[in-house]
């Protein structure tokens, strides 16, 4: 705290006076209220006073491995990297080096959390540096990326290129889609339920209770009905619910979870559908979007996996690009059949475009990203990754389970299930998301089979100094059910 004030007021050493009665009410901002007996308004002068009793920051500032610090209601708050005025007494090339001492320990910060990322499904593995030079554009591909606007530097040349190679994925021809790359996984969700509550304006909006908080975010967002269903052990929606739960006298608008966030469990989209048809729907009377944020990208390359096709009455999919493609950059790709955005699409002059898309200006640095890492994979590339994902997830189930430590790992997943680490520390040091008896890790391309060893080790030795509970591990073990792997 007294470094926070300390930063705080060096900032000002060169503005104008501060009062003492603002010096009084910033000191209770960050500390108990100093000596009023102050004889000067000179925030230089104060600023000698009121610090010259108090240590420095570290010279790596923030960047020390505590990133957070843990506050009053029991959660941990992120920490601000004050940006601080440069000093009249300050050349340039000294404000250089500070400036570039300060990025090289947040890239070693930077380094240390990647080599100890287990519990969030990003791919950092990827080399993005043949781009580098491509930092130097502001890249916006404002509005529709199929038409052009008199904004010139965007890359939707790219954004097509991308789009055309997942419509082929999900079977849907050129003519028939309508799609563009988003900012981040969540973005697509909103985009899908939106599409689907224009084609139908008064449906409900139906998801499983382990669906992304996304989902329920954009029926808050909306305004419409919502309705969570329940879910089977391994995750996935349970489908008798579904028809308990369906008001037939209003349009059902299904959000299928092709990976659920914690459990990595697939929802049978097949079953899905059926379940629709035995209620008396038609096809005009419900919209499905599939939210596969993860796995919709790593499902068809599953072998004897259910398939996620537009050939199947569905209205739209979505993925994130910085998951399983790995990007520096959130971003993810969203496509719909066309005509279902006849609704949304609308003349923006000032673009001389049309724009249907949640965000106005969007990232034009994702397209070439993701166009880059799928040219350079291709079908096959993928296929391997994911081969490679699946075996190294079934062998972080198994050296768990030869450590006495409760887990399990749905059929068509990399996402490993385990009982929560009683160490709050290596929870944060691993990284690791965790729900109620249970957290995860999620393995892609990334994850080595040394990163694994290390990563068992580590908890075995955590587990020495705070061991599980039985409680903990019966709370497990029903919330796994019949899919734990003891």
């Amino acid at each position: 705290c007294l470094h926070s004030m300390w930063r705080h007021i060096l900032t000002r050493q060169n503005r104008a006076p501060l009062s003492l009665l603002r010096l009084s009410r910033l000191s209770r901002n960050y500390a108990q209220p100093f000596d009023m007996t102050l004889e000067t308004t000179n925030i230089a002068s104060a600023a000698v006073k009121i610090t010259q009793e108090l240590p420095l920051p570290s010279p790596r500032g923030s960047f020390d491995g505590s990133d957070a610090v843990l506050n009053g209601n029991g959660q941990f708050a992120s920490r601000e990297l004050p940006v601080i005025e440069p000093s009249a007494s300050e050349n340039k090339e000294e404000l250089e080096a500070r400036v570039v001492k300060v990025i090289e320990g947040f890239r070693e910060h930077l380094e240390d959390r990647t080599r100890h990322h287990l519990g969030y499904p990003y791919n950092l593995d990827f080399d993005y540096g043949a781009l580098k030079s491509l930092q130097n554009f502001s890249i916006n591909n404002l509005g529709d990326p199929f038409i052009a606007s008199n904004y010139g530097v965007h890359s939707r040349q790219f954004e097509l290129g991308v789009l055309e190679w997942f419509a082929r994925l999900w079977e849907i021809s050129k003519d028939e889609y309508w799609g563009y790359i988003t900012n981040c996984g969540t973005e697509g969700n909103l985009h899908g339920i939106l599409v689907g509550r224009e084609c139908l304006p008064d449906g409900i909006l139906y998801s499983s209770k382990e669906s992304h908080y996304s989902v329920f975010k954009a029926a808050m967002m909306y305004r419409m009905e919502a309705k969570k269903i329940e879910t089977l052990p391994s995750g996935e929606i349970d489908c008798a619910d579904l028809a308990r739960q369906l008001d037939r006298s209003k349009p059902a608008i299904i959000n299928a979870n092709i990976g659920t966030t914690v459990k990595g469990a697939v929802d049978n989209l097949d079953e899905i559908i059926a379940t629709l048809y035995a209620a008396g729907y038609t096809e005009d009377r419900f919209y499905i979007h599939c939210d596969g944020a993860l796995f919709g990208l790593m499902i068809p390359f599953v072998k004897a996996a259910p398939m996620v096709t537009f050939k199947k009455p569905i209205g739209s999919v979505s993925v994130s690009g910085h998951k399983f493609v790995g990007c520096p950059t959130p971003c993810g790709v969203t496509i719909t059949r066309k005509w279902c955005m006849e609704k949304l699409s609308q003349t923006i002059e000032y673009l001389n475009s049309r724009d249907a898309t949640i965000m106005g200006s969007r990232n034009g640095h994702a397209p070439i990203y993701m166009w880059y890492t799928l040219t350079r994979k291709g079908y096959d590339g993928f296929q391997k990754d994911v081969t490679n994902c699946l075996q190294n997830a079934n062998l972080l189930k198994r050296k768990l389970r030869e450590a006495g430590i409760t887990c399990m790992l749905n059929e068509l997943s990399s996402t490993v299930v385990f009982e929560r680490p009683q160490e709050e520390a290596f929870i944060r040091k691993w990284q690791l998301a965790c729900e109620g008896p249970i957290a995860h890790a999620v393995v892609m391309p990334n994850i080595t089979p040394e990163k694994i060893d290390y990563f068992v080790s580590d908890y075995v030795k955590s587990r020495q100094t705070h061991p599980t509970t039985p409680e903990l591990v019966e709370g497990c073990r029903a919330t796994m059910g019949k899919h734990v792997d003891l």
